[in-house]
């Protein structure tokens, strides 16, 4: 990273920065998401100041906006407004310690990691998030160069996470998931039941904030449009009725959903605006049916990464992952027999 105006140093704790910085992307960041990127560079600036700045459009890359996920690339100019880091609490306790922890490994070599992410779990720190898996595995690993998000989950989605330990893994594994060379399936329990002829969905999704507090913006979500609508991003779900699931709340059915685009909160858009939320969605969900099934044992959204297909970066070869459902989900599911 070359810093074409103003120092490289970190600014000094509660000390603002003098004037705007442009900061030049080198090739090792090349791939980068925009917030990480920032993060990256900001060292000990909050998380959720960088994607403020990001959405404000202070943030400006080749000069103009850009979004927290759009990669940065070699010869990028990124603006930085002046920034401030906070004051030092008087108790210490200004922001937690990221605490060190592993995740259960499906796969692990010298080039990538596949993870089981818990539910309730964000997978990088941000907006209201002190930190996440990445970071976590970060601290647990302090010998590691290199630990990178190849994609995401949704905080309330298990299931299986890659993360690249080398610079081309993660532009390599970025490129298939790019170019839809991945194989994503995820398991959803929906309520009701699930036309059985109803097995592709293409429907455009568009991304709007909810009017704001008084004290925080507005809060991100994702609504279907029409493919007329110029803001529109094109998202395709295919869907496989994996079983009925007779339950006294109401009918319910588990669905293999694959993914064909990544859109953020794609399943969970496309499958309530098909009348058939998922159980537990507190975001797109039915809020009564969802406390009484709280009640009758479902505690979370019921939607898991379950299998993964790509290409390994580094010998070609197709892997397979498959990660079974977590056995609270897999027992509120399975006939229970009559006493």
């Amino acid at each position: 990273m070359k810093n074409i105006i103003g120092s490289n140093a970190a600014v000094s704790q509660g000390a603002a920065a003098k004037a705007v910085k442009y900061l030049e992307v080198d090739e090792e960041s090349a791939g980068q998401r925009l917030d990480n990127y920032l993060i990256r560079q900001l060292k000990g600036v909050p998380k959720t100041y960088v994607y403020r700045i990001i959405r404000s459009g202070e943030v400006r890359v080749n000069k103009g906006r850009a979004s927290a996920d759009s990669r940065v690339q070699p010869g990028d100019v990124v603006r930085v407004p002046p920034v401030r880091l906070p004051e030092r609490a008087q108790d210490g306790q200004a922001q937690a310690a990221t605490p060190a922890r592993e995740f259960p490994a499906l796969l692990e070599d010298d080039w990538l990691i596949a993870v089981n992410k818990p539910a309730g779990v964000a997978v990088h720190g941000g907006s209201g998030v002190s930190f996440g898996v990445i970071e976590q595995l970060r601290r647990a690993r302090p010998q590691a160069r290199f630990l990178e998000l190849v994609h995401r989950l949704d905080r309330e989605t298990s299931g299986i996470l890659l993360i690249a330990k080398k610079r081309s893994a993660l532009t390599g594994l970025q490129d298939q998931f790019r170019q839809r060379e991945t194989g994503k399936t995820y398991l959803a329990l929906v309520l009701g039941d699930w036309p059985a002829n109803r097995k592709v969905i293409d429907t455009p999704l568009r991304k709007y904030l909810l009017p704001s507090g008084d004290n925080a913006e507005g809060e991100r979500r994702v609504r279907t449009t029409t493919r007329e609508d110029p803001e529109g991003m094109k998202a395709v779900t295919l869907v496989k009725v994996a079983q009925r699931v007779p339950h006294p709340l109401g009918d319910m059915s588990l669905l293999e959903v694959t993914i064909k685009t990544g859109r953020t909160h794609q399943i969970r858009v496309h499958l309530a605006s098909s009348g058939h939320p998922i159980a537990g969605d507190e975001k797109y969900g039915d809020f009564a049916r969802n406390k009484a099934l709280e009640k009758a044992g479902l505690r979370r959204m019921f939607l898991h990464a379950w299998r993964l297909r790509f290409t390994h970066p580094s010998t070609g070869e197709t892997v397979a992952l498959e990660q079974p459902l977590e056995p609270a989900l897999q027992n509120f599911i399975t006939p229970r027999a009559a006493s």
